[in-house]
């Protein structure tokens, strides 16, 4: 990605990003070092990385495989106001807001097998219904004849506390 930096008098402490014909424009304050520019210019790549993967994942899919798992497992009783892929959850790989009924699943859940997609999608919908991890959380999401080989394969790459349960 080609880089392009703007420096400015004008500008006193802000760094501003964004792209353009494929590379990154940085618009930086005219005293400001290479050296302390460096990791916001890392960071500002990485965002733009993730938003570029985020965009080519397609909720509509995701919407599509949470319905079905949703008839699956959960007799079709469950609803939500939205579901979608973010690329703003790095420690978690999903999370459900059962008061506002949205749930978020993370952009590094889209690489994973459909098995681990599927337990994660299941995992969430469990909070619909119960918002905890109680022993009736569990319960439902263990309906999912694969979570016991998600939970592990998201242990091994380091996404699952293997003291959640």
């Amino acid at each position: 990605m080609e880089i392009r930096i703007i420096r400015s008098k004008k500008r006193r402490k802000t760094v501003q990003a964004r792209e353009i014909g494929g590379g990154l424009e940085i618009l930086a304050p005219a005293h400001m070092s290479d050296e302390q520019l460096d990791p916001i210019i890392k960071d500002f790549e990485a965002r733009f990385a993730r938003h570029k993967k985020l965009g080519k994942l397609e909720d509509r899919s995701l919407k599509s495989r949470a319905n079905m798992l949703n008839r699956q497992y959960f007799g079709g009783l469950l609803r939500w106001e939205s579901i979608r892929w973010v690329t703003n959850q790095n420690r978690r790989h999903g999370s459900c807001n059962s008061d506002r009924e949205t749930i978020r699943i993370s952009h590094r859940i889209a690489e994973m097998p459909q098995f681990v997609q599927d337990y994660v999608i299941v995992h969430e919908l469990a909070h619909v219904i119960e918002p905890n991890h109680s022993q009736r959380f569990w319960d439902l999401v263990y309906q999912y004849p694969r979570t016991e080989r998600a939970r592990g394969y998201l242990m091994a790459v380091g996404m699952e506390d293997q003291d959640d349960q």
